[in-house]
């Protein structure tokens, strides 16, 4: 018959409509507004699972990459430490080549400072592949989880400075909590084996000074 496809999809729009109503009945509350996304998104849902875009937004998982941005740290006085070394390893593995960065140097000797002037990324260009955070040996460089970034001008906005790139170690663990942790265990226990390397050093030389007394 003509037409069977369209009524076949709207019954079962309207099954999931009912099941809606039916499903708080039986439960006595209402699952899909009380519990909300968590439901919806669930294998158990029977009604509608629709999300009210954009009201209502999916829960982002801890391993969804976006645009890339920058890492700073942040003293007790307030000073901030950028972790990016403008090494340049991250503009070298980048596949579509939308990183570049301008190098600080010393006025008087020319050399360069661990430290970069300006950081710019093409956001339009950038592929979201996350190797620029993979490789940096500073954990200078995350994926971040802001898709929203619609604009008019690509011109004006979407080539992202140092200034935009920039974000505190403090949303870096928020958005990335077990990531974070990593991390930083990682951090400690090298700087654990520094210190255990340099004090049994000291304790050779110490003893070997020792015996020539």
């Amino acid at each position: 018959m003509y037409g069977k496809g369209i009524i076949k999809g709207l019954g079962v729009t309207l099954k999931h409509f009912l099941d809606t109503y039916i499903d708080d009945i039986r439960m006595g509350k209402k699952r899909y507004t009380d519990e909300g996304i968590e439901y919806r998104s669930s294998k158990d849902v029977r009604g509608l699972f629709t999300v009210q875009y954009p009201e209502e937004k999916l829960p982002t998982p801890e391993e969804f990459r976006f645009v890339p941005f920058l890492v700073y740290d942040e003293d007790e006085a307030g000073v901030q430490t950028t972790r990016c070394t403008s090494c340049g390893i991250c503009a070298k593995v980048c596949p579509p080549q939308c990183i570049w960065i301008e190098r600080s140097e010393d006025p008087k000797t020319g050399r360069p400072i661990p430290d970069p002037a300006n950081f710019f990324i093409d956001i339009d260009i950038c592929m979201n592949c996350g190797l620029c955070a993979e490789f940096c040996p500073f954990d200078a460089i995350i994926m971040d989880h802001d898709y929203e970034l619609a604009v008019f001008d690509r011109f004006e906005t979407n080539i992202f400075d140092k200034e935009k790139l920039l974000k505190p170690a403090e949303y870096y663990q928020s958005i990335r909590p077990y990531n974070y942790k990593l991390q930083a265990d990682a951090r400690v226990e090298k700087e654990a084996k520094k210190a255990a390397a340099i004090a049994a050093r000291e304790a050779k030389a110490a003893a070997k000074a020792a015996a020539k007394e």
